[in-house]
């Protein structure tokens, strides 16, 4: 993919930098003490890892590690590092017992998760590495455009709804086909808890049920698309990614972008995360080696696959974490 290959382009001027660290994750038995460079660095960075590490969760998330994995192979072509995109939920579950050693997320770990990881001895470290907003879309073609309202969002998808044209919502008549995302994904939590709330008990109140879901965000995307006026949303990246066949809503008189996600204006902005499986950085120094590459260059690789970066103290706290086993 073109993306794949302006990563690629970018991230070589850090390879000799990503060659030292990976191999302080690794054996003593070089020194490193002496604040040497040269030829000795670059005896490092022909790769001197090798292992898996598999990753799994959020489909918004998934841009991010992707590409860092993607050029994570020109530091260590030895470690192999498998992206798998199941939905936040859906990473969880494998996490939380051992199967994988990253687990993408798009909202914080849930209660009931960090319980499942505590009873199979999994201990993780949570790490922000972007912003998101949640972008609300249609076709391109759609002849419906403009700004919708939490109000509005709230009225299209409380379970209770039966609004089926856009009329209803004062556009122009359309048929209103909608697609999102399903219960695994951490895009569905968070849009649920945003848009319509909490229910009598404290719980997130679920939204109607006739839609086309899915965690795979280019389900969403066809479904969209493939209507007349179609509405869906998910992670701004995918809205970016597919701008051409996509139009994006203003929420509340804020368009997403960049800038207002950044600014945290966009009503419906979020932090990202991965988690780290702590358990398992001391029996893998692959794995310290590559958190540590995705970290230094995580603002690179935002810009890249159009994510918003996350804080740079967020990130230098992650580096902290992850240097401290």
């Amino acid at each position: 993919m073109k993306r794949r290959r302006r990563l690629a382009m970018l991230l070589t001027a850090s390879v000799l930098v990503v060659g030292a660290i990976a191999a302080g994750c690794g054996d003593d038995d070089d020194g490193g003490d002496d604040g040497s460079s040269g030829e000795e660095t670059s005896e490092t960075t022909g790769g001197n890892l090798s292992g898996n590490i598999v990753i799994d969760g959020s489909s918004t998330v998934f841009p991010l590690s992707g590409a860092a994995a993607e050029g994570f192979k020109d530091v260590e072509s030895g470690v192999s590092v498998e992206v798998r995109s199941s939905g936040t939920g859906g990473g969880f579950e494998v996490f939380c017992t051992g199967e994988t050693d990253i687990s993408d997320a798009s909202r914080p770990i849930k209660d009931e998760e960090a319980e499942t990881c505590a009873a199979n001895g999994v201990e993780y470290e949570e790490i922000r590495v972007g912003s998101d907003g949640i972008t609300v879309v249609t076709g391109a073609n759609s002849p419906v455009e403009g700004d919708l309202t939490i109000d509005q969002l709230n009225q299209i998808w409380n379970p209770d709804s039966s609004v089926s044209n856009w009329s209803e919502l004062g556009f122009d008549d359309a048929p209103l086909t909608l697609a999102g995302p399903d219960d695994q994904s951490g895009t569905y939590d968070f849009f649920n808890e945003e848009v319509l709330g909490e229910d009598a008990e404290g719980g997130t109140i679920t939204p109607r049920s006739d839609y086309t879901a899915s965690a795979d965000d280019n389900v969403i995307v066809n479904a969209v698309t493939g209507a007349e006026a179609g509405l869906g949303h998910f992670g701004y990246s995918y809205f970016s990614e597919n701008a051409e066949i996509l139009k994006a809503f203003s929420i509340d008189g804020v368009e997403p972008t960049v800038e207002s996600i950044n600014a945290d204006e966009y009503p419906l902005s979020r932090p990202l995360f991965i988690y780290v499986s702590t358990s398992k950085l001391a029996e893998k120094p692959e794995l310290a080696a590559f958190v540590t590459y995705y970290l230094e260059n995580a603002v690179e690789i935002a810009e890249i696959v159009d994510v918003v970066p996350a804080p740079q103290d967020a990130l230098d706290a992650g580096l902290a974490a992850i240097a401290a086993g």
